[in-house]
């Protein structure tokens, strides 16, 4: 049996498309979230579970109906304290995620890897995760409290200088730059 070769049109095409594209495509390693984007998915719902441990309801909230399905990370199969080591070292690792290099701010500026303040607050942020872990192994509300008001003003000051900007700053086009 002689084997014969199919071509369909377009195919050529479609591989000279696909090969300068496949060119063109960012390496498999570069960031695919900019840093808003971390912030919103990790950072920010992270923070609010070590927020929540601070108040007194905390101790009494029970898991939801059916905890695997839960969306609400202090209610779920691995809720209550457990929620607050998870949340506080995923702010840990973050830390990492900002300062992947190549990720872009919503500005379309790099993230400032190489500004020295920039560089201390996400030391300090790291610092504070580790601190609400700490305090989440205990189960101490007082320790949270410390370790929930060290996240914030690690938040605060690096927000302060380099996301919230006025109008007559550049707004939102002069985030991540001083």
């Amino acid at each position: 049996m002689s084997m014969r070769r199919l071509f369909l049109p377009g195919t050529a095409a479609f591989l000279m498309f696909a090969s300068a594209t496949a060119a063109q495509a960012p390496p498999a390693n570069a960031p695919a979230a900019n840093l808003a984007q971390v912030m919103r998915g990790i950072l920010f719902p992270s923070s609010n579970v070590i927020f929540a441990a601070q108040h007194d309801e905390f101790a009494t909230v029970r898991p939801d109906a059916d905890p695997s399905l839960s969306t609400d990370p202090i209610k779920s199969v691995y809720g209550g304290w457990e929620a607050v080591e998870n949340a506080s070292l995923a702010l840990v690792e973050a830390t990492r995620l900002i300062t992947v290099p190549g990720r872009q701010c919503t500005s379309g500026k790099p993230v400032p890897l190489q500004d020295p303040d920039f560089v201390k607050f996400v030391a300090d942020l790291r610092a504070a995760g580790l601190l609400a872990y700490k305090a989440a192994q205990s189960k101490d509300q007082d320790q949270i409290l410390d370790a929930a008001d060290k996240v914030g003003v690690a938040c605060s000051h690096c927000h302060s200088m380099f996301r919230e900007k006025l109008p007559e700053q550049g707004g939102e086009a002069s985030r991540c730059t001083k």
